[in-house]
Protein backbone atom coordinates (compact mmCIF):
# COMPACT_ATOMS: atom_id res chain seq x y z
CA UNK A 1 0.00 0.00 0.00
CA UNK A 2 2.84 1.95 0.91
CA UNK A 3 3.89 4.48 -1.71
CA UNK A 4 0.85 4.51 -4.28
CA UNK A 5 -1.36 5.17 -0.82
CA UNK A 6 0.40 8.31 -0.09
CA UNK A 7 1.10 9.49 -3.70
CA UNK A 8 0.95 13.40 -3.78
CA UNK A 9 -1.62 14.93 -5.87
CA UNK A 10 0.25 17.54 -8.38
CA UNK A 11 -1.60 20.33 -10.49
CA UNK A 12 1.26 20.96 -13.57
CA UNK A 13 1.00 22.92 -16.50
CA UNK A 14 -0.13 21.11 -19.93
CA UNK A 15 3.35 22.36 -21.27
CA UNK A 16 4.64 19.70 -18.49
CA UNK A 17 2.78 16.90 -20.07
CA UNK A 18 5.83 14.95 -21.31
CA UNK A 19 8.62 16.36 -19.22
CA UNK A 20 6.80 15.76 -15.83
CA UNK A 21 5.48 12.30 -16.63
CA UNK A 22 9.02 11.34 -17.34
CA UNK A 23 10.47 12.69 -14.55
CA UNK A 24 7.76 11.43 -12.08
CA UNK A 25 8.12 7.70 -13.81
CA UNK A 26 12.16 8.19 -12.56
CA UNK A 27 11.38 9.35 -9.47
CA UNK A 28 8.92 5.97 -8.93
CA UNK A 29 12.14 3.77 -10.44
CA UNK A 30 14.27 5.92 -7.88
CA UNK A 31 12.48 5.65 -4.57
CA UNK A 32 9.54 3.39 -5.12
CA UNK A 33 7.21 6.77 -4.42
CA UNK A 34 5.10 7.80 -7.20
CA UNK A 35 3.20 11.14 -7.47
CA UNK A 36 -1.02 11.75 -9.12
CA UNK A 37 -0.38 14.09 -11.95
CA UNK A 38 -3.49 16.11 -13.46
CA UNK A 39 -2.26 18.45 -16.05
CA UNK A 40 -4.38 21.33 -17.43
CA UNK A 41 -4.39 24.89 -17.51
CA UNK A 42 -2.78 27.24 -15.04
CA UNK A 43 -5.61 29.28 -14.11
CA UNK A 44 -8.34 26.71 -14.13
CA UNK A 45 -5.76 25.11 -11.42
CA UNK A 46 -5.56 28.72 -9.75
CA UNK A 47 -8.64 29.04 -9.35
CA UNK A 48 -9.46 25.94 -8.05
CA UNK A 49 -6.95 25.61 -5.64
CA UNK A 50 -8.46 28.21 -3.23
CA UNK A 51 -11.84 26.28 -3.57
CA UNK A 52 -10.75 23.23 -1.50
CA UNK A 53 -8.82 21.53 -4.75
CA UNK A 54 -6.77 18.49 -3.16
CA UNK A 55 -3.61 19.70 -5.33
CA UNK A 56 -0.70 19.69 -2.72
CA UNK A 57 1.91 20.73 -4.82
CA UNK A 58 1.21 23.60 -8.11
CA UNK A 59 3.41 23.63 -11.55
CA UNK A 60 2.31 27.07 -13.10
CA UNK A 61 3.34 28.19 -16.67
CA UNK A 62 2.78 31.73 -15.40
CA UNK A 63 3.98 32.12 -12.16
CA UNK A 64 2.10 35.45 -11.06
CA UNK A 65 -0.77 32.17 -10.10
CA UNK A 66 1.83 30.72 -7.28
CA UNK A 67 2.86 34.51 -6.28
CA UNK A 68 -0.93 35.74 -6.15
CA UNK A 69 -1.73 32.13 -4.34
CA UNK A 70 0.88 32.49 -1.65
CA UNK A 71 0.17 36.28 -1.07
CA UNK A 72 -3.36 35.20 -0.27
CA UNK A 73 -1.94 31.97 2.18
CA UNK A 74 -3.37 29.05 0.09
CA UNK A 75 0.55 28.14 -0.74
CA UNK A 76 3.66 27.27 1.82
CA UNK A 77 5.43 30.23 0.71
CA UNK A 78 6.62 31.62 -3.13
CA UNK A 79 8.42 28.10 -4.30
CA UNK A 80 10.95 28.30 -7.20
CA UNK A 81 11.32 29.31 -10.36
CA UNK A 82 11.30 25.87 -12.26
CA UNK A 83 11.98 26.56 -15.77
CA UNK A 84 11.32 29.07 -18.65
CA UNK A 85 9.11 28.57 -21.40
CA UNK A 86 9.50 28.47 -25.12
CA UNK A 87 6.58 28.65 -28.23
CA UNK A 88 6.92 27.18 -31.77
CA UNK A 89 4.45 27.52 -34.23
CA UNK A 90 3.46 23.61 -35.33
CA UNK A 91 1.97 23.12 -39.37
CA UNK A 92 0.54 19.74 -39.78
CA UNK A 93 1.39 17.35 -42.76
CA UNK A 94 -1.12 18.74 -45.58
CA UNK A 95 -1.44 22.29 -44.59
CA UNK A 96 -0.73 25.06 -47.21
CA UNK A 97 1.16 27.22 -44.14
CA UNK A 98 5.14 27.10 -44.14
CA UNK A 99 6.28 26.64 -40.62
CA UNK A 100 9.23 29.70 -39.98
CA UNK A 101 10.08 31.13 -36.53
CA UNK A 102 8.98 34.65 -37.57
CA UNK A 103 5.63 34.06 -38.69
CA UNK A 104 6.05 35.94 -41.97
CA UNK A 105 4.20 32.64 -43.48
CA UNK A 106 1.33 33.23 -41.39
CA UNK A 107 1.46 36.98 -42.39
CA UNK A 108 0.76 36.46 -45.76
CA UNK A 109 -1.61 33.19 -45.42
CA UNK A 110 -3.87 35.86 -43.31
CA UNK A 111 -4.15 38.13 -46.24
CA UNK A 112 -4.74 35.81 -49.65
CA UNK A 113 -6.74 33.50 -47.04
CA UNK A 114 -5.22 30.75 -46.60
CA UNK A 115 -5.90 29.97 -43.00
CA UNK A 116 -9.64 29.11 -42.00
CA UNK A 117 -8.83 28.12 -38.76
CA UNK A 118 -5.70 28.33 -36.45
CA UNK A 119 -4.75 27.39 -33.18
CA UNK A 120 -3.86 28.61 -29.77
CA UNK A 121 -4.34 27.74 -25.84
CA UNK A 122 -7.50 30.45 -24.18
CA UNK A 123 -5.79 33.40 -23.31
CA UNK A 124 -7.91 33.83 -20.97
CA UNK A 125 -6.48 31.44 -18.67
CA UNK A 126 -3.46 29.44 -20.24
CA UNK A 127 -0.35 31.57 -19.93
CA UNK A 128 0.65 29.62 -23.43
CA UNK A 129 -2.70 31.28 -24.70
CA UNK A 130 -1.14 34.72 -23.59
CA UNK A 131 1.73 34.56 -24.74
CA UNK A 132 0.80 32.99 -28.37
CA UNK A 133 -1.69 36.06 -28.37
CA UNK A 134 1.79 38.34 -28.04
CA UNK A 135 3.31 36.76 -30.71
CA UNK A 136 0.40 37.11 -33.21
CA UNK A 137 -0.14 40.88 -32.25
CA UNK A 138 3.50 41.20 -32.86
CA UNK A 139 3.48 39.78 -36.52
CA UNK A 140 0.35 41.92 -36.61
CA UNK A 141 -1.98 39.05 -37.54
CA UNK A 142 -4.37 38.99 -34.67
CA UNK A 143 -7.13 41.21 -35.27
CA UNK A 144 -6.56 38.98 -38.95
CA UNK A 145 -7.12 36.05 -37.15
CA UNK A 146 -10.32 36.63 -34.88
CA UNK A 147 -13.05 34.22 -35.95
CA UNK A 148 -10.24 31.57 -37.30
CA UNK A 149 -9.06 31.08 -33.63
CA UNK A 150 -9.44 27.60 -32.44
CA UNK A 151 -8.94 28.18 -28.61
CA UNK A 152 -7.55 24.91 -26.83
CA UNK A 153 -8.56 24.67 -23.32
CA UNK A 154 -4.94 24.32 -22.42
CA UNK A 155 -2.06 24.33 -24.63
CA UNK A 156 -2.26 20.55 -24.72
CA UNK A 157 -5.28 20.51 -26.28
CA UNK A 158 -3.96 23.45 -28.72
CA UNK A 159 -1.56 21.43 -30.37
CA UNK A 160 -4.04 18.34 -30.68
CA UNK A 161 -6.25 20.90 -32.47
CA UNK A 162 -3.38 22.28 -34.60
CA UNK A 163 -2.17 19.11 -35.68
CA UNK A 164 -5.43 17.01 -36.11
CA UNK A 165 -6.94 18.45 -39.15
CA UNK A 166 -8.85 20.46 -37.32
CA UNK A 167 -6.65 23.54 -37.97
CA UNK A 168 -4.07 24.74 -40.54
CA UNK A 169 -1.33 25.52 -37.86
CA UNK A 170 -1.32 26.56 -34.02
CA UNK A 171 1.27 28.11 -32.11
CA UNK A 172 2.16 25.73 -28.77
CA UNK A 173 4.39 25.03 -26.46
CA UNK A 174 7.94 24.00 -27.49
CA UNK A 175 8.21 21.50 -25.01
CA UNK A 176 5.24 19.91 -26.00
CA UNK A 177 5.66 20.57 -30.51
CA UNK A 178 10.00 18.68 -30.12
CA UNK A 179 8.53 15.58 -28.91
CA UNK A 180 8.46 12.88 -31.15
CA UNK A 181 4.63 12.04 -30.49
CA UNK A 182 3.62 15.78 -31.89
CA UNK A 183 6.69 16.33 -34.26
CA UNK A 184 5.98 13.41 -36.29
CA UNK A 185 2.54 15.44 -37.01
CA UNK A 186 3.81 18.06 -38.79
CA UNK A 187 6.74 20.89 -39.19
CA UNK A 188 7.82 23.26 -35.94
CA UNK A 189 9.65 26.18 -36.06
CA UNK A 190 10.98 27.65 -32.50
CA UNK A 191 9.43 30.93 -32.24
CA UNK A 192 12.30 34.00 -30.98
CA UNK A 193 11.78 34.41 -27.15
CA UNK A 194 12.05 38.19 -27.93
CA UNK A 195 8.70 37.66 -29.10
CA UNK A 196 6.78 37.47 -26.38
CA UNK A 197 6.85 38.43 -22.47
CA UNK A 198 8.68 35.22 -20.56
CA UNK A 199 7.07 32.53 -19.80
CA UNK A 200 8.41 31.77 -16.15
CA UNK A 201 7.04 28.81 -14.53
CA UNK A 202 6.69 28.60 -11.05
CA UNK A 203 5.80 25.87 -8.67
CA UNK A 204 5.00 25.63 -4.75
CA UNK A 205 3.62 23.32 -2.10
CA UNK A 206 0.24 23.81 -0.85
CA UNK A 207 -1.44 24.57 2.20
CA UNK A 208 -2.49 21.27 2.08
CA UNK A 209 0.98 19.72 1.34
CA UNK A 210 2.82 16.63 3.01
CA UNK A 211 5.99 14.61 2.96
CA UNK A 212 5.28 12.91 0.40
CA UNK A 213 4.65 15.95 -1.81
CA UNK A 214 7.80 17.62 -0.42
CA UNK A 215 9.53 14.91 -1.21
CA UNK A 216 8.99 15.17 -4.77
CA UNK A 217 9.03 18.77 -4.69
CA UNK A 218 12.76 18.74 -3.92
CA UNK A 219 13.27 15.89 -6.36
CA UNK A 220 12.25 18.54 -9.05
CA UNK A 221 14.96 20.30 -8.01
CA UNK A 222 17.75 18.21 -8.62
CA UNK A 223 19.83 17.66 -11.50
CA UNK A 224 18.24 14.24 -12.75
CA UNK A 225 14.74 16.66 -12.56
CA UNK A 226 16.51 19.71 -14.03
CA UNK A 227 17.98 17.67 -17.23
CA UNK A 228 15.03 16.34 -18.45
CA UNK A 229 13.21 19.61 -18.30
CA UNK A 230 16.09 21.28 -20.16
CA UNK A 231 16.09 18.05 -22.66
CA UNK A 232 12.07 18.94 -23.50
CA UNK A 233 13.34 22.85 -24.70
CA UNK A 234 12.77 24.55 -20.95
CA UNK A 235 15.26 27.24 -19.88
CA UNK A 236 16.92 26.73 -16.98
CA UNK A 237 17.19 29.23 -13.88
CA UNK A 238 19.64 29.29 -11.91
CA UNK A 239 19.73 27.27 -8.66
Amino acid sequence: MGAHAEAPNVAAAADLKFALSEIAASYEKATGQSAKLSFGSSGNFARQIPQGAPFELFLSADEDYILKLAADGWMQGEGRLYAVGRLALIVPHGSKLVADGELKDIVAAVGDGRIQRFAIANPEHAPYGRAARSVLQRAGVWEGLQGKLVLGENVAQAAQFATSGSAQGGIVAWSLAKTPEVARLGAVALIPESWHPPLRQRMALTRKAGEAARRFYDYLQQPAARAVFERYGFLLPEK
